[in-house]
């Protein structure tokens, strides 16, 4: 079996994830590609595809929220996540028990002895009015009947699991503040999402392994746990194994793939490149240690930004006053700074819409 070392396994990545070159591809199709994008800091998606696309309009993804082609909702991992309309219909169904599940590992005491059944459908008749609720909003009008769970339990529960919500904009919009106003899925997309194969197949499942892999392979099946949360797809992979190659890691790990998947020369030049906080090109594994050092990872929990030179996260980056800053992690050559430099006055004049070029990158650790 093949061994793929880290640094050709961070070249399949960059070229899964858009990442190495960027790519000539609609909004749309570019978050479906991706499977979607993780989005509970609603204006990080707008950078994870400014740094993916050639060209990027944010308008554009503002005007896909707003005609209901991408929605905002809890997914993947019970995070809130960009989707397209028409994976989120196709796939929710597959991650309701893996929603719930996650809500009552952080919630079980408070909703001991709560009927989750008769909670969902008392939350469905207070939304049938179409007032989109904020969630607290909503528990506390299901409070009188639940008091003691309280309203952020019973919050959480119904818009994060119960209920397949989508987060109404302007929330998500380009350079727009706004709370989160939800209202049921089916209701934003006058449709009903798809229901659980009646046969006791897993159609859905074995979607997600060829879709995950296409975006982020080669991948063990612990990474593909790891991107969405859901434990019970081995009989998914098994169903479609047949149809993939497979590697080993440097670490003896099984390595799952689709045979015509880009998995470029290791040697090939990876571009600076500036990611949103908890982008799913570094969250979506179990093992990150193709694109980010051991050392580091708490980063990509933490919420933090990054900055990839040689296809790894080499720096952190935030902004003030309109000028991007850049903090490395380990020492720059001068090419290295320089390419950062270059990458981050582009960065400051998308996020300032052309208004400021500013950049400023801190000395390197000794």
């Amino acid at each position: 079996m093949t061994v793929l070392d880290t640094r050709a396994l961070n070249r399949a990545t960059l070229a899964r994830q858009l990442l190495l070159d960027r790519a000539d591809l609609p909004v749309r199709d570019a978050v479906a590609h991706l499977c979607g994008m993780q989005a509970q800091e609603p204006q990080e998606p707008f950078v994870g595809l400014w740094s993916r696309l050639r060209t990027f309009d944010p308008g554009v993804l503002s005007d896909l929220l707003t005609r209901r082609h991408l929605v905002r909702t809890h997914l993947m991992r019970r995070t809130v996540h960009l989707l397209t309309a028409e994976d989120v219909l196709a796939w929710r169904a597959r991650h309701d028990t893996m929603l719930r599940q996650r809500v009552l590992g952080t919630y079980r005491r408070e909703l001991d002895g709560v009927d989750l059944d008769d909670l969902a459908a008392a939350g469905r008749a207070v939304l049938a009015d179409g007032v989109p609720r904020s969630m607290t909003g909503l528990a506390r009008v299901l409070a009188e009947r639940w008091p003691d769970p309280g309203p952020r339990a019973l919050g959480e529960m119904l818009v994060a699991a119960l209920i397949p919500m989508v987060q109404l904009p302007p929330r998500g919009l380009w350079r727009t503040t706004a709370g989160v106003r939800n209202v049921p899925l089916s209701a934003w997309l006058s449709r009903e999402i798809d229901p659980l194969d009646p046969d006791g197949s897993d159609q859905v499942g074995e979607t997600l392994v060829r879709r995950y892999l296409a975006a982020f392979g080669p991948a063990a099946t612990a990474d593909l746990r790891a991107w969405c949360g859901l434990t019970a797809l081995p009989a998914a992979v098994a169903a479609v194994r047949e149809e993939l190659v497979a590697f080993r890691d440097e670490r003896g790990r099984v390595l799952l793939d689709l045979p015509e998947a880009p998995r470029p020369d290791p040697d090939t030049p990876a571009p600076v490149r500036f990611l949103p906080a908890f982008d799913n090109a570094i969250l979506g594994y179990h093992d990150r240690s193709r694109i980010i050092d051991d050392a580091h990872r708490g980063l990509s929990v933490a919420g933090a930004r990054v900055v990839l030179v040689d296809g790894r996260v080499a720096a952190t980056w935030t902004v003030e006053a309109d000028t991007v800053i850049v903090t490395p992690l380990r020492r720059f050559s001068r090419a290295d700074r320089t390419a950062v430099a270059e990458q981050g006055q582009a960065l400051a004049s998308f996020l300032s819409d052309e208004e400021s070029d500013r950049v400023r990158v801190a000395a390197s650790p000794d």
